[in-house]
């Protein structure tokens, strides 16, 4: 067993949930948005899995979400994109 899958099986659902939100820039008052939740709680929850995994910062959570391919949108899957007005597409 790899240790990201070893790492990611130590993460509450909830903490998953919101380091989901990490690569895409997402701000602890959005992420607290999207998840009913305060953003005092979200820091809490930051700092929780800072201490799990041994990093210092939120960009360094960001770079491990990517590779354990954790998105809002769904393990392994990227936001639709928008139509560009006026291109037809």
């Amino acid at each position: 067993m790899s240790h990201d899958t070893v790492l990611q099986q130590s993460f509450t659902p909830r903490e998953r949930e919101i380091l989901a939100h990490l690569p895409d820039g997402a701000t602890y008052q959005a992420i607290a948005r999207r998840l009913g939740l305060s953003p005092h709680t979200v820091d809490t929850y930051i700092r929780r899995l800072r201490g799990k995994t041994g990093t210092t910062n939120r960009t360094q959570l960001a770079v491990l979400a990517t590779r354990l391919g954790l998105s809002p949108y769904g393990t392994h899957h990227a936001p639709a994109a928008a139509p560009v007005r006026g291109t037809g597409l």
